[in-house]
């Protein structure tokens, strides 16, 4: 089964994502905040993470530097689900090593075949490619500005 880590402040963004994962099988953690998702994606190691950006303390950048930091969970995905849209927050995000970014409002519905789509091509070992993907999108967005 997959698990899935919510790290968001927003306890509604919490709930969307866990009824639309568990309906499709997945195992769904919550955290709040920055350090209880830390706390929670090293004794847990879920198989992705979902994190919000703009939370209050440590924000989703720093917890993302903190888990690519930390051999214990430096392997776990993580996507961005934020409200920051600027194609800027976005490059920050993949640059961090996100493996994709969702803006908000999103439809809750497509997160579980997102998450299960990345998973694959990150077990296929193409977690790089992936990134790089999305660089390449972000810069022909860019482009065309």
């Amino acid at each position: 089964m997959v698990t899935v880590l919510v790290i968001d402040d927003e306890a509604p963004i919490r709930l969307l994502c866990r009824v639309n994962l568990e309906a499709e099988g997945m195992a769904v953690l919550e955290a709040a905040d920055g350090p209880s998702g830390l706390e929670k994606a090293r004794a847990e190691t879920p198989d992705v993470i979902l994190l919000d950006v703009m939370m209050p303390g440590l924000d989703g950048w720093r917890v993302a530097e903190e888990l690519l930091d930390d051999a214990r969970t430096e392997e776990i995905p993580i996507i961005f689900l934020t409200a920051r849209a600027e194609l800027r927050d976005r490059a920050r995000g993949i640059d961090l090593g996100g493996v994709d970014y969702v803006t908000k409002p999103f439809n809750p519905v497509e997160l579980a075949p997102l998450v299960r789509g990345l998973l694959d091509r990150v077990g296929r070992g193409e977690r790089d490619a992936l990134r790089r993907e999305k660089l390449g999108e972000l810069r022909a967005a860019l482009e065309r500005e």
